[in-house]
């Protein structure tokens, strides 16, 4: 993560263990201590609160590239929803493992949904012996840090003697053991917090970047985990950057690590990042890697809010999306289109909630996210650190769980994510012709349709798992229900529920992608009786209600020039999916069973 200015800091209050490991911020409160143990060992067998998720199966998959997509050996595509896990700050161990059992981490993470970890490492774990010689306990003595080491003595005792290596082995193990797979992410060269253009660890030729040990470090690590299948891919350099950067060099030394990586461990993917905090690859499509093997390359891009400033929340929010997304398509996304895999290794929000400039971006990063079916490592796993830049104990609001490792953050910010933690399509998930979704990329849910009977219907945001499947005609401007051609949604005022009808030959049914980030699905009202209720030359937008859930339509809201508003709630991606769809939300469910097998044909 590149630097940003300075959040406010949490630091230890207290030296007790107990405390590091939660306190009463992870256990009942007024519980007896015996009960306490039994809450505790039911932690670590269920993880979090169940999140609807299902355990993983075990991690023992060989990945490989097919055009964009990242496949298994059946050829059957792999989607990596990971999270970010960092071991390369200066103790150079996994953050949280003086606040939780390492398994109960990793069990954690797949309650969260998450079916890979980015793991992150420093080079001179490997390479410097003054580092690579080091014991946890050493690591943590030699920077003071004897609370966090007392709370590892508690809650991971078998790792407090280990080599740093043999410690970050664990980790990876017990990941592996909870079907979790691992991107192994050479963050940095010298431990400590990514990321500064003059940090010394930059680009090749840094102070401490030599590239002759970074290659050395890479095949050490190669080697080391060759023979563990959870282990699935390698990145070569995070946030490449600072004045030294420049292609020629990229090609030079990125090629070069490549090779090193797919000589020493030939099973794992390799990912090759950008230039410029990997927002730039940009370069590439005047000329592409050269590498000696084929199947095993893709590329990272990382994309943030604050990477622009404050625009999101002094622009127009359509008009910042559709600037900002465009730009990371000609920089990274066009890639996909030459048949290239690329992970969107960091992206990730201020969980807090009041971050404008993060919550108008995150509805724009998630609907190209949906609409690419990317495969993404979120930014990030930690609530809080050993040490960060110098502050004991430091509060990460970016971290899906809260600062004392026990529960998510922010409920809300975790339960969107789950549509994306699934494909939508890719090869070997052609269980259906290719549909429609309707995916709010604010609350992370799709347009499904409750019917109590063949006529009474109600369209509602729900689990993308139970999304409708659409049919949407561009020449037309038609949005119908694939299974039910007859039908169509329709606009019936402002503030009033969207519903299905039979009548789709007037304005009112012509649904066209409006405003500058094609998010905003509006009709022309300005010849129905609804036309002096709007205030957007008659157009009326597909919302969400106050209730949160209902499907309504209102006056277009920020379409353009205006800063103030927020449009996220009228914010819809139209997604094609060829996953199957569920049988209870199709009409021809509602039929008789007899009737089931009648052919609706269109006039």
């Amino acid at each position: 993560m590149p630097k940003q200015p300075r959040r406010r800091s949490t630091r230890y209050k207290s030296t007790s263990p107990l405390l590091l490991l939660g306190g009463s911020h992870c256990r009942p409160g007024g519980v007896d201590m015996r009960l306490v143990v039994v809450w505790l060992a039911a932690v670590a067998v269920l993880g979090l609160a169940n999140h609807g998720r299902p355990a993983a199966a075990a991690a023992t998959t060989t990945l490989s590239t097919a055009s964009r997509w990242i496949v298994d050996e059946g050829g059957n595509r792999v989607k990596l929803a990971c999270v970010n896990w960092p071991s390369h700050l200066e103790p150079m161990l996994a953050e949280g493992l003086g606040k939780q059992p390492v398994g109960g981490i990793a069990k954690d993470v797949v309650a969260m949904g998450f079916n890979c970890v980015r793991l992150t490492w420093a080079t001179f774990m490997v390479t410097n012996a003054s580092y690579s010689s080091l014991t946890v306990a050493q690591s943590f003595q030699r920077l003071n840090l004897t609370e966090s080491l007392a709370a590892i003595r508690v809650n991971n005792p078998s790792l407090v003697d280990l080599k740093l290596i043999d410690a970050f082995k664990a980790v990876v193990s017990s990941l592996g053991e909870n079907g979790v797979m691992v991107i192994l992410d050479n963050h940095v060269s010298k431990p400590g917090w990514c990321c500064g253009n003059n940090d010394g660890n930059g680009f090749f030729g840094d102070a401490y970047f030599d590239p002759d040990v970074w290659v050395d470090g890479l095949t050490k690590m190669a080697t080391m985990f060759a023979a563990v299948p959870s282990v699935v891919a390698m990145s070569l350099r995070n946030e490449l950057r600072g004045p030294r950067q420049n292609s020629a060099d990229w090609y030079k030394y990125m090629q070069r690590g490549a090779e090193a990586v797919h000589a020493a461990n030939p099973r794992v993917v390799v990912i090759l990042s950008g230039l410029s905090f990997d927002n730039d690859l940009a370069f590439l499509n005047s000329r592409q890697v050269n590498v000696s093997f084929a199947g095993k390359v893709a590329f990272e891009v990382h994309w943030y809010g604050f990477s622009d400033g404050q625009a999101w929340r002094t622009g127009n929010a359509n008009q910042v999306c559709a600037r900002v997304a465009a730009s990371v398509s000609r920089r990274a996304l066009y890639l996909l289109d030459q048949g290239w895999p690329v992970f969107l290794s960091e992206f990730g929000v201020d969980n807090r909630g009041g971050n404008v400039n993060d919550n108008r971006y995150y509805g724009c990063v998630a609907a190209v996210a949906a609409d690419l079916d990317l495969d993404w490592a979120l930014w990030t796993l930690q609530g809080s650190y050993y040490l960060r830049e110098g502050v004991l104990g430091l509060d990460e609001v970016y971290g899906v769980l809260d600062w004392a490792w026990c529960k998510p953050r922010n409920d809300t910010a975790l339960t969107r994510l789950h549509a994306l933690q699934r494909p939508f399509r890719g090869p070997g998930l052609a269980e259906a012709a290719p549909y429609t979704v309707m995916f709010h990329p604010t609350t992370g849910r799709c347009v499904v349709r409750r019917s109590s009977s063949v006529v009474q219907t109600t369209l509602e945001l729900g689990s993308c798992g139970e999304a409708e499947a659409w049919a949407y005609t561009a020449s037309q401007q038609r949005l119908s229900p694939r299974d039910s051609p007859l039908l169509c949604l329709r606009a019936e005022g402002a503030g009033r529920p969207a519903r299905l009808g039979l009548s789709c030959g007037d304005e009112l049914a012509r649904w066209s992608l409006t405003s500058d980030s094609k998010l905003h699905l509006a009709v022309n009202a300005s010849s129905s009786s609804s036309s002096s209720e709007t205030s957007n030359g008659g157009m009326l937008c597909l919302d969400v209600g106050d209730d949160g859930r209902s499907l309504v339509t209102n006056p277009c809201r920020c379409l353009s020039a205006d800063n103030s508003c927020d449009p996220e709630s009228q914010w819809f991606k139209l997604v094609t999916s060829t996953r199957s769809v569920a049988a209870t939300n199709t009409m021809l469910a509602q039929l008789p069973p007899k009737l089931r097998s009648w052919k609706i044909r269109s006039l």
